[in-house]
């Protein structure tokens, strides 16, 4: 499909409406622009069958999913054109071979290509996820430059250097210093805690593979504790789960909700869920799960920790049908064989209002989004019951942090087990008992 005939679709079938509610727009760096562009944007033109590296979304493209703020905001507050944005902060240029690092040391670049592409190929990652993280490093690489008058981010820690190390932890925290509060940019504290992350598991990978010594990076976590900013991000109550469920009639209406809401999957995911996916035949100590060959973040699975009974009921219903293909949301129309998002969206919505559902919640209409926050908000939940559970462990240990029990004294096996029995009872208290 042309990119013209692609955009005529998109015209017609708008998949979703990009949601920028809670951002402040005021207070976005460049960078920020460039995550919210990593993290909101590209997942959406992939799933459009656009590759986000290369093929530059137009303005008709913003202005069909409802995403025009973000192009308003980025002229306003930065007086920076999309085309501008494209090929400066997302270094994303038309004509460009290849990457321009903010360094010219090759050592330092091969490594980080080198980390990169063994990202993308062992965390079979999106590109969009990978691009996030080479913008994330390049913020660093520049930070270390201005901070410490070098590009050559290697030479401090390869394997026989007889510098002292703290040296070499000095300057990674100077560059984080230069982030914090040497620059005119004001980085969020998300950019910051972002960087953070892949600053730490590039050192760490390089440590992995024997080319350096130490992780300078190692106590960033420590020494800097960016506070985000809460920003409203509305989502669905216990409360409002337990009238869907109660207004739904069909197991068509009540799939919806288990899938959105106990099983946290995205609108489109749900639409095209098919029997394959679900792994029953687990250890008598472990949970079903479904598998996802494609996610925003690559391959992943999904527990079943609650509606498998919704699950049967419905299978049982449209088994019957000797036409039926598998999927749990057949469609009777069109070219695919299950329906689309906006037939999901558009079934949750008639649901919440059948419901009597609030008709805005925080000023977003109820949706599959809102709902499938309720999941990750019950599932924080869950995780900080397991934290308070094991503080009395890390204060025998000698650790004020009860992460740390969860991440070394805890087996895999049972770290998982603790954390789904915990979102079990709350997904139990939300929706009612069922398995």
């Amino acid at each position: 499909m042309s990119r013209s005939d692609a955009e005529q679709e998109s015209e017609s079938n708008v998949e979703q409406a990009l949601s920028f509610d809670g951002v402040r727009w005021t207070s976005c760096s460049l960078e920020d622009f460039a995550d919210l562009y990593w993290d909101e944007i590209a997942p959406c033109l992939e799933t459009e069958g656009f590759d986000p590296t290369s093929e530059k979304p137009t303005h008709q493209w913003f202005q069909n999913h409802d995403a025009r703020s973000f192009l308003a905001a980025l002229r306003r507050h930065h007086d920076r054109s999309f085309g501008e944005f494209w090929n400066k902060d997302l270094g994303l240029g038309d004509n460009k071979e290849g990457y321009t690092w903010a360094t010219t040391d090759e050592a330092t670049i091969d490594a980080l290509e080198q980390f990169l592409n063994r990202r993308k190929s062992r965390y079979s990652l999106a590109s969009s996820s990978i691009e996030a993280m080479r913008t994330r490093l390049n913020l660093y690489v520049r930070a270390y430059q201005e901070a410490n008058g070098t590009g050559d981010l290697l030479t401090p820690i390869l394997r026989g250097q007889e510098n002292p190390a703290y040296e070499a932890v000095d300057a990674v925290y100077a560059a984080f210093d230069w982030l914090n509060e040497g620059t005119e940019d004001k980085y969020s504290a998300q950019t910051l805690q972002r960087v953070r992350r892949v600053v730490d598991a590039w050192y760490q990978h390089l440590v992995g593979r024997r080319v350096t010594s130490m992780n300078p990076a190692s106590g960033l976590y420590d020494e800097f504790k960016w506070e985000v900013e809460e920003s409203p991000t509305p989502s669905l109550s216990a409360n409002h789960i337990r009238k869907l469920m109660q207004t739904s009639e069909t197991t068509q209406e009540q799939l919806l909700v288990v899938a959105l809401a106990g099983w946290g999957l995205r609108a489109s995911e749900v639409a095209a869920l098919h029997v394959s996916q679900f792994h029953r035949d687990v250890p008598g100590d472990d949970i079903p799960f479904i598998t996802f060959e494609s996610r925003k973040n690559g391959p992943g699975e999904v527990s079943l920790l609650y509606g498998m009974d919704v699950l049967d009921s419905r299978i049982d219903e449209i088994a019957e049908d000797d036409t039926w293909t598998g999927y749990l949301f057949p469609s009777s129309q069109g070219e695919m064989p299950y329906v689309t998002r906006d037939t999901i969206r558009n079934w949750f919505q008639n649901l919440a209002s059948e419901a009597d559902l609030p008709g805005r919640i925080q000023g977003e209409r109820p949706s599959p989004q809102l709902c499938r926050r309720f999941w990750y908000d019950t599932y924080t939940v869950a995780l900080e019951g397991v934290l308070e559970g094991i503080n009395e462990i890390a204060a025998e240990q000698g650790s004020s942090d009860p992460q740390v029990v969860m991440q070394n004294y805890l087996s895999d096996s049972r770290s998982r087990q603790v954390r789904r029995e915990f979102m079990q009872d709350q997904l139990n208290a939300a929706f009612g008992e069922r398995t």
